[in-house]
């Protein structure tokens, strides 16, 4: 494992071996392999997936010299599936690569179980029929699937699969498990230990913040009949009671104090969110039930019981200012209590596993630990059919985003890449691809843009003429600094299903070339 590590140092810094181990298992197929499709595998076959099968058609064409970097003069008239599976895997020789010279509208159709041997799907470029087909084809075979399509100075991606449990979500902020507000014995009697009137001024100003928070915390508390601050007010007078407790300016572990007392204020108990999952029907586990839900049955157990209202203690706290003697004792404090909590969640694991007729110890230790660590920042995502978004659409989201300033060119750009199929469909050619009918194909794209309009609900509405000219002057290229971004939001999210690390984006990814924008649209 030296060599990989060595190789992929960088990536295991953001989602560790176990990330790492669940790309190298994974089997990705890739449906054409334009510049989209080419620089999303780019991105993963450097990341270490598996392996990769590249699914296309056609052939080069002088046309693809200039918007993919994966093929070059001497590819032309070969196969393109062929050419782009040498060049990547000339990228990293521990990737297994192959091609089929199919196209991949034709393999939906005549093979649909043939894309259930795969960890994962990335479709790109496809029409609106193949979408849905293959939509169904891959939730039925319980196969990740994601959509992905640049067209001029616009593009789209989109996550598709029925539902995604993640543990390990990884926000960016979230405010840290010392429980201030809500000590156990241990914390309490640890800080009941400790004399914030010591006399020693080396000793006053080595003493941790938490143990400060957590004996003003109960302070107030005895003295506001077991209330803690809530209003704007209290709240600065507890900042003042703190400030009161200085000795000396330069006392560092008191600045911590203030600046950590919203900490104090937080809520107690869970979250809205973990409150919605511990709730949710899947958590009545039965013997199909998922490893993530038999573990959430499990918590919502120890909620109610055990935690008193708590989730398991995370066991880590952050840096501060303190004596090494007083932090290593607190450090010990939160991983025993993180443990015990632990051995808890394990035991109750344990027993609904025998209660539903599975092997009690089907669920390993690391992946129970690790769903303690991360009780508080459970995510669950579940998408929509295809088919459901095309055919019953949610109207009032439709409507909403087509008259809001903000979002209106993304919803335009959202109508148009699905107008622009109805066109082909009908004049087997997309808009604005011939010289001299830019004219009449504004005429005719516009005349789709209302049918797709009324047929989503929305009479009346309407997409600017301006974006609609805009759309024919595109004429369906697919410009690689498009299509590399696109593909790099592709690859992003293939990471995110396939580690199960990070929340991947729920909704449509509209990028708007024109202005440089991003936004998602919930549909």
């Amino acid at each position: 494992m030296a060599e990989p590590k060595t190789k992929y140092d960088r990536q295991l810094r953001i989602w560790g071996e176990q990330g790492q181990t669940a790309l190298e298992k994974a089997s990705i197929c890739l449906l054409n392999c334009g510049p989209t499709g080419s620089e999303t595998l780019k991105n993963l076959v450097l990341g270490g997936v598996g392996s990769i099968t590249v699914i296309d058609g056609s052939k080069v064409e002088l046309g693809d010299l200039g918007n993919n970097f994966m093929v070059d003069e001497s590819c032309v008239g070969q196969s393109k599936a062929k050419c782009v599976c040498t060049f990547l895997q000339e990228l990293n020789d521990a990737v297994k690569a192959k091609f089929i010279e199919e196209y991949p509208e034709a393999l939906v159709d005549s093979n649909p179980s043939f894309f259930s041997q795969f960890t994962l799907v990335v479709a790109t470029q496809l029409a609106e029929d193949s979408m849905v087909k293959l939509d169904k084809i891959c939730r039925e075979a319980n196969v990740l699937l994601i959509f992905a399509r640049s067209y001029g100075l616009t593009g789209f991606v989109r996550n598709s699969v029925k539902e995604h449990a993640v543990i390990e979500s990884k926000p960016d902020h979230f405010l840290d498990d010392l429980r201030l507000n809500n000590p156990w014995p241990e914390l309490k009697r640890f800080a009941e230990s400790i004399d914030l009137k010591v006399a020693d001024p080396v000793a006053h100003k080595h003493t941790p913040y938490v143990v400060i928070l957590v004996k003003m915390a109960e302070e107030w508390a005895k003295a506001h009949g077991g209330a803690l601050p809530s209003t704007r007010d209290e709240k600065k007078e507890f900042k003042e009671l703190l400030k009161a407790g200085m000795v000396a300016i330069d006392e560092d572990n008191y600045k911590e104090a203030i600046e950590a007392s919203f900490k104090v204020f937080a809520p107690r108990g869970i979250s809205s969110d973990l409150l919605q999952i511990i709730h949710d029907s899947c958590s009545e586990v039965d013997s199909n039930s998922s490893d993530f839900w038999v573990m959430v049955a499990a918590l919502k157990e120890f909620i109610a019981n055990e935690g008193g209202g708590e989730a398991p203690l995370e066991g880590s706290i952050p840096d501060m200012t303190s004596s090494t003697e007083l932090y290593v004792n607190l450090q010990k404090i939160y991983l025993a209590k993180a443990e015990a909590d632990f051995l808890v969640i394990q035991q109750r694991v344990k027993s609904i596993l025998k209660r539903i007729g599975r092997d009690p110890d089907s669920i390993s230790k690391a992946m129970i630990k690790s769903f303690c660590k991360n009780a508080r920042k459970l995510k669950v995502c579940r998408y929509r059919l295809i088919e459901d978004e095309f055919s019953n659409p949610a109207v009032p989201e439709v409507q909403k985003y087509l008259t809001d300033e903000e979002y209106s060119v993304a919803m335009g750009f959202y109508i148009l890449l699905r107008a622009v199929d109805r066109f082909s469909a009908n004049y087997n050619s997309f808009p604005g691809q011939f010289e001299g009918e830019m004219d009449e194909d504004i005429s005719r794209l516009k005349t789709a843009v209302v049918g797709l309009l009324n047929d989503l609900g929305c009479n009346g509405s309407t997409v600017t003429e301006d974006l609609i000219s805009e759309m024919c002057r595109f004429g369906a290229s697919e410009l690689h600094a498009v299509a590399a971004f696109i593909g790099g939001i592709a690859s992003q999210e293939v990471i995110k299903l396939i580690t199960k690390q990070f929340v991947p984006m729920v909704g449509t990814f509209i990028f708007n070339g024109i202005d440089q924008k991003s936004q998602l649209l919930a549909l």
